[in-house]
């Protein structure tokens, strides 16, 4: 069973509340001020969060990407310094900070389906203007990539993917796929507005959840977990600097 899957059924995972609570805390201290002390932290917490959602090729893309921006932005301009480099190197330091804010909102997407979301903004009394709106974007997205991945096939089967067929036909690549995209999307906003009609979250009353949201031992290790790495990273010199 998929982690999505075992998420969307109420049965085990992390409450939406400490997915919500982790993505937004690591965001705000890996992208502020000082936020590269942290930045190890961030991805050990992605990948422990990847190993739990038994998600083994997003802990392969969260290494190989950590491992490029650090070569990108440490190790090149070391080994050639220069003007180039030295740009090459701002990239892969900001490139560095956003992935591991991007490692935790992976877990976010993927484990938490927007019925979760609304009972946690619900508990937590968030305005359903705001509640509402994050539980449909959250849909949204995973559409949306659902229907990127339908067109890329199309276009595959036309040959018009890969290094070759945009060379051989840049214009006719990108009419191809982006028309066909935006219409997907406008068409799924469209049955996502309804949907969310007939499930009543425009009422006034406050709609109550099949499974409630509530706080387990998942999320104590996760918190227990996040303060040791913290403690760890604050007392080390930092790692990369």
């Amino acid at each position: 069973m998929t982690a999505a899957v075992v998420a969307r059924s109420g049965r085990s995972g992390l409450d939406p509340r400490t997915s919500v609570l982790l993505t937004v805390v690591t965001a705000a201290v890996v992208l502020g001020p000082g936020g590269m002390r942290f930045v190890p932290v961030a991805y050990a917490l992605g990948l422990g969060l990847a190993f739990y959602d038994r998600a083994r090729r997003r802990a392969l893309a969260l290494v190989v990407f950590v491992t490029a921006a650090w070569l990108l932005g440490w190790w090149v301009p070391a080994r050639w310094p220069g003007a180039f480099t030295a740009t090459l190197g701002l990239t892969g330091f900001y490139l560095l900070r956003y992935g591991a804010a991007a490692g935790i909102v992976a877990h976010l997407v993927v484990t938490t389906s927007p019925t979760g979301l609304a009972a946690a903004f619900n508990a937590w009394r968030v305005p359903r203007v705001v509640s509402v709106t994050l539980a449909v974007m959250l849909r949204f997205f995973a559409t949306v990539a659902a229907e990127f991945s339908a067109v890329r096939d199309a276009m595959r089967l036309r040959g018009l993917t890969g290094v070759r067929g945009i060379v051989r036909h840049p214009v006719l690549t990108l009419e191809r796929f982006t028309v066909p995209l935006i219409a997907t999307s406008l068409r799924s906003s469209e049955d996502l507005a309804a949907s969310a009609t007939l499930r009543g979250m425009g009422s006034r009353r406050r709609a109550t959840s099949l499974h409630p949201v509530r706080f387990g031992g998942a999320d104590l290790v996760a918190v227990v977990a996040v303060a040791a790495l913290t403690i760890v990273a604050l007392a080390l010199p930092p790692v990369l600097a």
